[in-house]
């Protein structure tokens, strides 16, 4: 599945911002404060809606202030998140509208949830959610067999609460590909943010499939993949070898007191050594791998800044993994402040995020006439950026 566009309006920061054209791999640039984390925490806040609710999900992002604080600054309205997205490359694109409001006791309720299916290039689209304050229609025939949208069978349905999302609530949408897809992206999507002490110390005995956000259980899913999947374990290491020259085996061991430690064997030294007196970059590098070489991958990954602790020459490498992984059907969404990853990525693939009147906006590198007349004549994105020659963008 790919997302091909985003359009936000009053969320946060974004207070009207749409962005087409998505790639597999995404890298987003910009000044610190300029919204490349608020981004990301859109998937965040839909995750927690559909698992609970719109109140709920407000309230841990915006705090006690709830709904005010989410809505941007010195704005009315609702707030709305749109997502267009296909299954597979050929298959119809799916648009996704969620806009949220506030009722005079000040309780967010969804004031429309619409889901809409485009079959060809012309006519309009066929709706098969469209719902509004809790109350609304719902097409429950297979799509597959229907060839005209008068053949669609619509059927009214009331949800408990009108805070709730329509596709959470009505659970026959399984049925249709289009409500799988967006429910499997909205529930395994995947953030890292990479923090190298927590991957450092010994584990509690367990079991972990997926490296957490933090890293925090790192060796359990090296034990993991080196039991039930040892074929990518091996990749792992065969590619962590290749840019940590030295490294000749990787182990996670369980003590006789349940802990989990991470042992490395360096091919200059006898004994293993922990995860503790490992550099920073071979921990990193690591963590990055046993993300992207993930047996069940994550449908959308996003990464805060991967550069932090790794030396600047393993940041083409890691670009290249990057794209790789979307290419293999997934897709990455990256911000980065390195000049060095940036030099890695392709025109196409950057994003510049820059503030104007205290929001933000979102604009493809390609689309600069300046950048892109400048990279056409050899020069490299991220000396350009350590230039300060992006437009309205800098180091300092």
């Amino acid at each position: 599945m790919k997302i091909e566009s985003i359009r936000l309006k009053n969320f946060k920061s974004f207070k009207a911002v749409e962005v087409n054209n998505l790639p597999g791999f995404c890298v987003f640039v910009g000044a610190n404060g300029t919204g490349k984390s608020t981004l990301f925490s859109v998937f965040d806040f839909l995750r927690d809606a559909l698992s609970g609710n719109v109140n709920s999900a407000l309230a841990r992002l915006g705090g006690s202030r709830g709904f005010q604080e989410v809505r941007s600054r010195n704005t009315t309205g609702s707030i709305e998140i749109e997502l267009k997205f296909r299954n597979q490359p050929d298959d119809p694109l799916i648009t996704y509208t969620l806009e949220i409001n506030q009722d005079d006791r000040g309780k967010a309720y969804v004031e429309r949830e619409v889901l809409k299916y485009r079959r060809g290039s012309r006519g309009k689209p066929w709706h098969f959610l469209n719902f509004a304050k809790g109350h609304g229609t719902a097409v429950t025939n297979e799509l597959e067999n229907v060839e005209s949208a008068e053949d669609l069978k619509r059927e009214e349905q009331t949800l408990k609460s009108p805070d709730v999302l329509a596709i959470k609530g009505l659970a026959q949408f399984e049925r249709f590909p289009a409500i799988v897809a967006l429910g499997n992206l909205i529930d395994n999507w995947h953030i890292s943010d990479f923090h190298i002490d927590r991957a450092r110390p010994e584990q509690e005995a367990g079991y972990a499939e997926h490296l957490s956000r933090e890293g925090k259980n790192l060796a359990l899913v090296i034990q993991y993949l080196y039991h039930q999947h040892p074929q990518i374990f091996r990749q792992i290491l065969d590619q962590l070898q290749r840019c940590i020259p030295g490294i000749e085996k990787v182990e996670s061991k369980t003590t006789e007191e349940g802990r989990v430690l991470l042992k490395f064997q360096d091919g200059s030294f006898e004994d293993p050594f922990l995860a503790r007196y490992v550099s920073d970059g071979t921990i990193k590098i690591l963590a990055y791998l046993t993300l992207l070489y993930d047996p069940d991958p994550h449908p959308l990954l996003c990464v805060e800044e991967p550069e932090n602790q790794l030396y600047p020459q393993l940041l083409w490498e890691l670009a290249e993994e990057f794209r790789a992984y979307s290419q293999r059907g997934s897709q990455v969404f990256l911000s980065t402040h390195s000049p060095d990853f940036l030099n890695a990525v392709q025109l196409e693939e950057v994003f510049l995020l820059t503030k104007e009147q205290g929001y933000t906006t979102i604009k493809p590198a390609s689309k600069d006439p300046q950048v892109k007349a400048l990279i056409a004549e050899g020069d490299q994105m991220g000396y350009l950026w350590k230039s300060g020659l992006l437009p309205e963008m800098n180091l300092r």
